[in-house]
């Protein structure tokens, strides 16, 4: 099965969705269900994982909503206030929903380099082995520095950083992201996701080839037993459209055995989130 472990669903807020700038436009609109069934279709994808883009349990119910009465959906990261002193009641709710697979905060978009590593923040962390639950790691390369000390604190805990990073490819900036990204792989309970590339270099101008360092960098840093395939759609329309996006990632491991391949592309993500 070939599963996309990262894309976004949403009906267009211009409040809620402020972070759709002026160059982005082209995302300002609704994407849902019907419209992501199409692209799969066109590219030969068998399921996805939604991915929580708004901060707030309606965003968590909205997506399992989806999931519910979409089979290709399989499982969903959500949203819960992990500061929150009562955030267990609110995992022990959503642990009767078997689609609710793990949870997600915006770290990137927090002012506070060192969120992550906050009292609060860990104590919520901390609860989501006993629930099963995963957690994606969305930051900017700044703060790899916190995500090395947090990893460290919770090495049974099942984590997975977005995007890779969000490198800053279009400045070229490299060492800096490669030396962390290295140290984190370190630890074999973080995986990585190949997804969210092209929106970090110049939106018209890419070339492929600007990627290869990174994700060779990924790819021999993580391995392929913990790296996965994910488009980042709809986002990714900004700068690509989906095949392009695939290919990206289908080119850099063409030279791996078909098992490798089809772990990257699909396994790794149904054995990470427990999809069914």
């Amino acid at each position: 099965m070939t599963i996309d472990s990262h894309q976004h669903f949403w009906n267009y807020n211009p409040e809620k969705h402020a972070w759709i700038d002026d160059e982005m436009a082209v995302i300002r609109r609704d994407f849902l269900p019907e419209h992501l069934k199409k692209v799969y279709a066109e590219n030969d994808i068998n399921g996805c994982v939604a991915v929580q883009a708004d901060q707030s349990l309606e965003e968590t119910d909205f997506l399992l909503d989806l999931a519910a009465t979409h089979d290709f959906v399989k499982g969903v990261v959500g949203w819960v206030d992990l500061r929150s002193v009562s955030v267990e009641k609110e995992l022990e709710k959503y642990q009767s929903n078997p689609l609710l697979k793990g949870w997600r905060h915006v770290v990137q978009g927090e002012p506070d380099h060192n969120f992550l590593l906050r009292p609060g923040f860990t104590r919520g962390i901390s609860l989501l082995k006993k629930y099963g639950y995963t957690y994606d790691i969305l930051v900017f390369p700044h703060q790899l520095g916190a995500v090395l000390e947090f990893v460290k604190q919770f090495p049974n805990q099942q984590f997975v950083i977005d995007h890779i990073a969000k490198p800053y490819v279009k400045d070229g900036f490299y060492d800096g992201w490669a030396v962390l990204m290295q140290k984190i792989a370190e630890h074999r309970n973080v995986h990585c996701k190949l997804s969210g590339m092209v929106t970090e270099a110049d939106y018209k101008h890419w070339v492929p080839d600007q990627f290869d360092s990174y994700i060779n960098l990924v790819l021999e840093a993580f391995g392929p037993d913990r790296v996965m395939f994910g488009s980042d759609w709809p986002v990714c329309l900004v700068a690509a459209n989906y095949q392009q996006v695939k290919q990206l990632v289908t080119n850099a491991i063409a030279g791996l055995s078909q098992t490798e391949k089809d772990k990257i592309m699909g396994a790794n993500a149904m054995a990470f989130y427990n999809l069914k």
